[in-house]
């Protein structure tokens, strides 16, 4: 079983194992393995920076020092998942020139995008990362924050780049997950993972 899921929220550390233990009961002949989510990797924070210059390149001034940086997780009630989010933003600020680089939510749980975008208007530019795979309402959410920024703070230029898709940084942690778990590496213990924090 391979969860093609950014961050360990309820789905990853639930959903998905009760799925398997029910499934395992219904099959005893048939040998389940659960491979790790996606998780904080330089894979995709290589994915992140390839889509920061692709959006560096639309703007006007493409100069890291006077633009800001928000990197837009869903939000969870979860809180390891929300803490994967944070520690990509700060691997993030680590490769980058930019002058500040923030985290937000769109959901669930706070700062929400328009209360960092506010606070990040003293600069002259802002980029927002959305940290998802696949495009969706909340995608659909973004763009709309995103026109609202732009027209309330019109002196400031706002770009925004768009969710991963299939990188193919993506394709490659999944084979190695594959890979891993074909040599008896590398599944995720579901009754360590199920167990409250």
């Amino acid at each position: 079983v391979l969860p093609l899921i950014l961050n360990a929220a309820g789905h990853v550390r639930h959903d998905i194992p009760e799925a398997i233990q029910w499934a395992q009961k219904r099959h005893p002949q048939v040998e389940f393995h659960y491979a790790p989510h996606l998780g904080v990797s330089d894979p995709l924070l290589r994915i992140l920076k390839r889509l920061l210059r692709q959006a560096m390149l639309t703007l006007d001034v493409p100069d890291p020092h006077t633009t800001g940086l928000v990197l837009l997780g869903r939000g969870s009630s979860d809180r390891l998942a929300n803490g994967d989010v944070a520690k990509m933003a700060r691997w993030l600020w680590e490769v980058s020139d930019h002058a500040r680089v923030d985290l937000a939510f769109t959901g669930v749980t706070f700062p929400r995008l328009e209360e960092v975008g506010r606070d990040q208007v003293r600069l002259m530019q802002v980029i927002v990362l959305p940290y998802y795979l696949f495009t969706g309402t909340l995608i659909q959410r973004i763009g709309r924050q995103m026109q609202n920024l732009a027209r309330q703070y019109p002196q400031v230029r706002f770009a925004h780049t768009r969710y991963f898709g299939f990188e193919p940084e993506i394709m490659q942690m999944l084979d190695e997950r594959v890979a891993a778990l074909r040599a008896g590496q590398g599944a995720v213990d579901l009754d360590a993972l199920m167990q409250p924090d």
